[in-house]
C-alpha cells in the first residue's frame, strides 16, 4: 500500500504543534503564568485571607494542613513569605505554625521548581554564557544540596530566584526540596514565633525573635556587600 500523502493542512498543523511545544513557547507560557499570578495577588491579596479571613469552622490538623497548601500556592504566586510566616504564627502558634510554614515552603518551592524545569530549562540553559552564570550553574549542578542549603540560610536571597535558578541547573528535585526544608527553618521559625507573640510585642520571646530577624538581615547584607566588593576587585 502507498503511504498517505501529507497535505498542506497537515503540514501546517504539524508546524504549529512544534512551535507551541518549542522551548521558547514554553518559556513565554511560564512568564505569562508568573505575570498572571502576580496580578492575581495584587488584585485579591490572598495573604489577608490567610491572616484575617480564615474559616472559623476549620481547626486542628485539618486547618494546619490546608494552610500549608494555601501557603505553598501563595508562595508560588510570589506572595512574600515573611507575611505568610507571620500569619502562620498568629493563627496556629509557634509549633503548628512552623510545621505549616515549612510544609508550605516546600510545596511552593516544588511548584516553582517543576514549572521552571518543564517550561524554562531547555530555553534558558543555552543562555548561560557569562562567567558568573556558569559558576552559579556549576555549583548548583555539582553541589546542589549544600548550595541551596546555604542560599536558604542566607537571609535576603529572593526565594523565587533560588527556585528558578535551581530548576534551570541540572540538580535533582529531591536534594533541592530537602535543602529547602532544612535551610528555611531558622528564619521561618523567627517570623513564626514573632507572629505568635505579636499581641505582646514587649515580651522577651517577641523581642528575641525580632532581634534575630534584624541581626540575620544585617549580617546577610554585610556578607553580600563584602562578596560584591571582592567580585569587583577580581
Amino acid at each position: 500500500m502507498l503511504d498517505p500523502v501529507t497535505g498542506p493542512r497537515d503540514g501546517l498543523a504539524l508546524r504549529c504543534g512544534r512551535a507551541l511545544l518549542s522551548p521558547w513557547a514554553r518559556l513565554v507560557l511560564l512568564a505569562l503564568l508568573l505575570v498572571s499570578a502576580a496580578c492575581a495577588v495584587l488584585a485579591y491579596e490572598p495573604q489577608r485571607l490567610l491572616a484575617a479571613g480564615w474559616p472559623p469552622q476549620l481547626s486542628g490538623g485539618t486547618a494546619v494542613a490546608l494552610f500549608g497548601v494555601c501557603y505553598g500556592l501563595c508562595t508560588a504566586a510570589l506572595v512574600p513569605r515573611p507575611l505568610l510566616n507571620l500569619a502562620a504564627g498568629a493563627l496556629f502558634g509557634a509549633p503548628a505554625g512552623l510545621a505549616a510554614a515549612i510544609a508550605g515552603t516546600v510545596i511552593g518551592a516544588g511548584i516553582s521548581f517543576t514549572l521552571g524545569r518543564l517550561l524554562g530549562q531547555e530555553a534558558l540553559r543555552p543562555l548561560l554564557r557569562g562567567r558568573w552564570l556558569k559558576v552559579a550553574d556549576g555549583q548548583l549542578s555539582r553541589h546542589g544540596f549544600r548550595s541551596v542549603l546555604a542560599l536558604r540560610l542566607f537571609p535576603g536571597v529572593p526565594f523565587a530566584a533560588v527556585n528558578y535558578c535551581a530548576a534551570v541547573s541540572r540538580m535533582g528535585c529531591v536534594p533541592f526540596l530537602l535543602a529547602t526544608a532544612a535551610g528555611s527553618v531558622p528564619n521561618t521559625a523567627a517570623y513564626v514565633i514573632a507572629g505568635s507573640r505579636a499581641a505582646s510585642p514587649d515580651s522577651p520571646v517577641f523581642l528575641a525573635a525580632t532581634g534575630f530577624i534584624v541581626v540575620s538581615a544585617l549580617a546577610g547584607a554585610a556578607v553580600a556587600w563584602r562578596k560584591r566588593h571582592r567580585l569587583r576587585e577580581s
